[in-house]
């Protein structure tokens, strides 16, 4: 099954909060936000790809 692709009520408050804040930053501060919050999606990116590999078991036995 798919997860829903559905916010859900907090969610969407959520997004509404960040989008009044974000609608208050400065030309300059929503570039350098959005270049950290692209840096924070590759490290999770990183991060889902080493659990898989661990989950999968695509990784050595350091055991061994």
């Amino acid at each position: 099954m798919l997860p829903s692709k559905e916010l859900s009520l907090e969610q969407k408050f959520n997004l509404r909060s960040f989008e009044t804040q974000v609608q208050q930053m400065s030309h300059e501060q929503a570039q350098e936000f959005l270049i950290k919050l692209y840096e924070q999606m590759l490290v999770r990116e990183n991060m889902y790809k080493e659990f898989l590999k661990h989950q999968w078991g695509f990784e050595p036995n350091a055991h061994s």
